[in-house]
């Protein structure tokens, strides 16, 4: 059983930097694509930042130039450096990342349980 442990929240202040980290562990043979999500109250979750398993990466316009998504694929890692916070980044965080358990079976879309971030003005 694969699982995704997310690290990192916290609550700061207008301006600063938070750095969310999460890992997988459990049976893994390869890990695709990974990405972070976002959820605030009353509002959808929405793709906040991407990193192909070329190392390619997609952003949301609203977080281009202040967040930045890596990964480590040696440790089954994925991080995302935020800076500049603000308070409309103020959500849920949640990493996702589509693995492959065997050589043989197809990616799995699987989430962390999500990590909160809270931003004061």
């Amino acid at each position: 059983q694969v699982q995704l442990l997310e690290s990192g929240g916290g609550m700061v202040q207008a301006g600063e930097s938070l750095k969310l980290s999460c890992t997988a562990s459990g049976r893994i043979f390869n890990i695709g694509n990974m990405a972070w999500y976002r959820q605030a109250p009353g509002k959808q979750r929405e793709l906040v930042a991407m990193i192909f398993g070329d190392s390619s990466t997609k952003y949301a316009d609203s977080v281009k130039g202040r967040f930045t998504i890596s990964r480590d694929n040696a440790k089954n890692t994925v991080n995302l450096q935020m800076t500049g916070l603000k308070p409309e980044d103020a959500a849920f965080y949640y990493c996702n990342m589509q693995i492959q358990v065997t050589i043989a079976t197809t990616p799995l879309n699987t989430w962390g349980q999500g990590t909160r971030v809270t931003v004061s003005s």
